[in-house]
This record gives structure tokens, C-alpha cells and sequence, in this order.
């Protein structure tokens, strides 16, 4: 999904005719930032440069047209603050100051041998964009309005990467407005921490939640045809490090599953999916509910996030991750490695065979613990390296927040016992991390990726206007 971007640029009228080419100059700037914001992938509507109250007005009613989802402001040259607080005020959208000079430093030498005192004026005031940033920031701190800054200059690639984690942020929000989660099954019963209130996920996030049947996905087994299940086995082949102790039946089994529940997804437009079901012994969706893993696996490999345990919260988080490229695997604290220092996190059921360390397997399973059945599961482990923790958490006093901290996934020892499971390091001790995270109250599932992805979680929740908050 790509970001709605609101461009604008602010100077000031009075300049113009007094600095001839000025204005175009600047203008020329504002279109190489557009230019950029569009390589980041971003759907970029700009308003051009504004000089006035009135042409302010107007460029708020283009930014609502085109329902952006971010105002990002260039300061071209100084401007008065009355250019901008009616677009801030009248869109209601966070505002990104970008207070970008054209060079890193201004030629000394050759400004100052210019010698015309006007030729020399105009020159610095093609660079003076700090010069109303403290006048836009007390203004917008007046008026409530929620802002950020990027400083430095037009090549600058670290203000650029802190514009890309922007951009990325804003996509991530699209994609959570426009989606639906399926929330198929029921909650494991008894994890108090996982029920979940739907209307607060969907008034932050702006999510549809679809409560699906059993029913429904047994219909849609019932009707998938031999062909589809030997494309699905050969799928199995091409993804999956496919165990010699998997029987046939139960390979069959879970791609004849698998093809149901990309019906499902197809049906439904579904963007993410919550499920848990038990029944009772020898039910007809017994069959169905013990092979979904394999499937569900491909679907959160193919950017359609699936959390087991009903957990509606942690599959948002994993939708997150996905989202800002990070993967997003459903994970859970497994123990407590002391000796070396690290916390070993995971989980049984689906995974996200995109951020594997090495193969990702499919193995037999004669017992699925503390659920009914037995079946096919994944079992791997999370790259090696940076690796990014997300919580989507429902707190006290109907608060929503994230939870996040950055870590990195090391080498060493796993267990071996047909899930999914990593070792992680982080920045303070593996005690004090266990105990910060734990007491930010989130669920006791969280969202595992790849990479550092904490900035680009911040900005998200500025865009939502959520509290975020960060473990070390």
C-alpha cells in the first residue's frame, strides 16, 4: 500500500519581486523532493509553493480531495507562519517539517565575492530554511498541532533515510485503514491477556474485523478439486525442507487445507487472519483445524499474516512488521538462557518463512501441545542479526499502544521440537528485559522481524495518535 503524501512548500510573496528567479529556484528544490518521496513509493500530491493565506486554504481542500494521510511541509526559503497553520489546521494531519538547504554548506567564497549586496541577499535566502522553523514549531506547539522535523540538505542521505522511515510509516497506516482481518474460530480459552476488544483495534487502526465459521472454510475445502491440491503439494516442495517422517495422507491432508484457506483469503479480501478452534473429539472440522499450519505458513509468507490462539491483537503487530518489510513472525517468550545472556522466543503453528535462517521445515508432529490432535508443523529459526519485537497492547483506562525494542537474533543452541524458535540479545541484560517487557502489559505474544524497524513503529503511532512505547 502507498502512502498518501500532502507535499507542500511555504515562502514568502514579498521576495519575489525582489529577487528575481528566485522563487523558481525555489520551486525547482520542491519538485526534487516530489521526486524523491515518489522513489520511496510514495502517492505524492503537491500543492506547490505557497506564499499566501488564501493559496493555504486552497491546498487543504487538495490535500482532503486527495485524502493524504501525512502533510509533509518543505521550507523553501522564511515564511510566514500564517501560510501554514490553516493546511495544518484545516486537514487535521500530522505535520512533517522538512528543513532541507540546498547544499550541505553554503561557497563562502563565492557568495561573498558576488559583491551586489541584492545578488548576495538572494543567494542566502535560497539557504536560510532554518531561519522560521522555531516560528512554525512555536506556532504548531500553540495550536496542538502534531509535528516532526527532518534538518539537513537536499543530498543529505541521513535526512532522507528519516523521510524514508516517514514514508514507510504512512504506508504501513494505509495498509491497516484499508484492511480486513478474519477472525476465524474462537480464542484459546482462558489466555485473559489474548481476548481482545475489536471496536478499540478498529477505531485506532481503522481495520474491518470479518468473524468467519468453521462452517464457511469446510464448504470451501469441501469444493477444492484434485488439480488444485497437486499444484498446492508442489508449492509444499518448491517452500518448504519437507521432512521424510510426513506421511502422504497428511501432506494431502494440509494442501487440500491450504488451497482452502486461499479461498478463504481470496473470498473475503482478507489481509490478515486470526484463527483457533478445538470442537470436540472426532468432529467433522477435526481434519481441518489439525492441518491448517502448512497453509497458514505459505499465507503469512505471501503477506497475508496469520496468528494462531485467536490472537486478533498480534496478528495487527505481525500486519505491521510485514508491512515495513520486516516479516513479522507470531512468537512468545520459550525460556530464559542465562549463561549466555539471551531470550529464546517462539512459537508453534504458522510462521513467516521470508525471514528464515536457512531452510524452513515441515515436520511431523505426533502431539500439538496444549491443543487437540496431531499434524504437520514449521520448524526454523529467525535470520541472524537485527531483529525488531512489536506488541500491538490494549492497556488500562481504554488506552491502545505498541510496544516495541530492538534486538539481534544470535547463533547458538535451539530446541529442536517442531516450532518455530530464536535466541535474542538485547541492548541491557536478559533479566531486566524480560522484566520491562513484561510489565508494559502486553499480551504474552508478540511480532518478531527482521532488521530495525523501531523508528518507522514510532512515527506509525504518531500517525495514529497512539502512544508508543520503547523496552531498551
Amino acid at each position: 500500500m502507498s502512502a498518501r503524501i500532502g507535499l507542500f512548500g511555504i515562502g514568502l510573496d514579498t521576495y519575489w519581486p525582489q529577487f528575481p528567479g528566485l522563487k523558481q529556484r525555489l520551486e525547482g528544490y520542491q519538485r526534487r523532493i516530489s521526486k524523491g518521496l515518489a522513489e520511496l513509493g510514495a502517492d505524492v500530491t503537491d500543492a506547490g509553493l505557497i506564499d499566501d493565506p488564501e493559496k493555504a486554504r486552497k491546498a487543504s481542500l487538495i490535500f482532503r480531495e486527495a485524502r493524504v494521510d501525512v502533510l509533509f511541509l518543505y521550507v523553501s526559503t522564511y515564511a510566514l507562519s500564517h501560510t501554514v497553520l490553516p493546511v495544518a489546521l484545516q486537514t487535521g494531519l500530522p505535520v512533517l517539517i522538512l528543513n532541507l538547504q540546498p547544499e550541505k554548506r553554503i561557497d563562502y567564497e563565492k557568495f561573498n565575492a558576488l559583491g551586489d549586496r541584492g545578488l548576495m541577499t538572494g543567494e542566502w535566502l535560497a539557504h536560510c530554511q532554518a531561519c522560521c522553523v522555531p516560528e512554525l514549531a512555536n506556532v504548531f506547539n500553540n495550536a496542538g498541532i502534531t509535528y516532526d522535523i527532518v534538518t539537513g540538505w537536499l543530498d543529505d542521505e541521513t535526512a532522507w533515510a528519516e523521510i524514508g522511515t516517514w514514508t514507510a510509516a504512512a504506508s504501513a497506516k494505509a495498509a491497516l485503514r484499508d484492511m480486513r482481518v478474519g477472525i476465524l474460530g474462537h480464542y484459546y480459552a482462558g489466555m485473559l491477556d489474548v481476548y481482545t476488544d475489536v471496536t478499540r483495534l478498529a477505531t485506532v487502526f481503522g481495520s474491518h474485523f470479518d468473524i468467519l465459521e468453521m462452517d464457511y472454510l469446510k464448504q470451501l475445502r469441501d469444493r477444492v478439486a484434485d488439480p488444485e491440491v497437486e499444484i498446492k503439494l508442489r508449492q509444499f516442495d518448491a517452500e518448504f525442507d519437507i521432512s521424510p517422517g510426513c506421511e502422504k495422507a497428511e501432506l494431502r491432508q494440509a494442501a487440500l487445507t491450504s488451497c482452502a484457506l486461499d479461498k478463504l483469503v481470496a473470498e473475503r479480501g482478507l489481509g490478515a487472519l486470526a484463527y483457533y478452534y478445538e470442537g470436540v473429539s472426532g468432529n467433522e472440522h477435526e481434519n481441518i483445524i489439525t492441518s491448517v499450519i502448512a497453509g497458514n505458513t505459505l499465507l503469512t509468507a505471501h503477506h497475508v499474516p496469520v496468528a494462531g490462539e485467536c490472537e486478533v491483537k498480534n496478528v495487527v503487530a505481525m500486519k505491521i512488521m510485514d508491512e515495513l518489510g520486516a516479516g513479522g513472525s507470531f512468537s512468545e517468550f520459550y525460556l530464559m538462557d542465562f549463561e549466555s545472556d539471551v531470550v529464546l522466543l517462539g512459537h508453534d503453528g504458522p510462521a513467516h518463512p521470508g525471514i528464515a535462517e536457512g531452510s524452513v521445515g515441515l515436520v511431523p508432529l505426533p502431539l500439538y501441545h496444549g491443543k487437540p490432535g496431531k499434524g504437520l508443523s514449521i520448524q526454523m529459526s529467525v535470520r541472524q542479526g537485527p531483529a525488531t519485537l512489536l506488541s500491538v497492547v490494549q492497556g488500562p483506562g481504554g488506552k491502545t499502544f505498541l510496544l516495541v525494542a530492538e534486538g539481534e537474533a544470535v547463533p547458538g543452541p535451539t530446541l529442536k521440537i517442531g516450532n518455530t524458535n530464536s535466541r535474542y540479545r538485547f541492548p541491557i541484560p536478559a533479566r531486566e528485559f524480560a522484566d520491562a517487557w513484561s510489565k508494559a502489559g502486553p499480551a504474552h505474544h508478540c511480532a518478531i522481524g527482521t532488521g530495525h524497524v523501531a523508528g518507522s513503529i514510532e512515527k506509525l503511532a504518531v500517525l495514529l495518535g497512539i502512544a508508543c512505547r520503547r523496552v531498551c
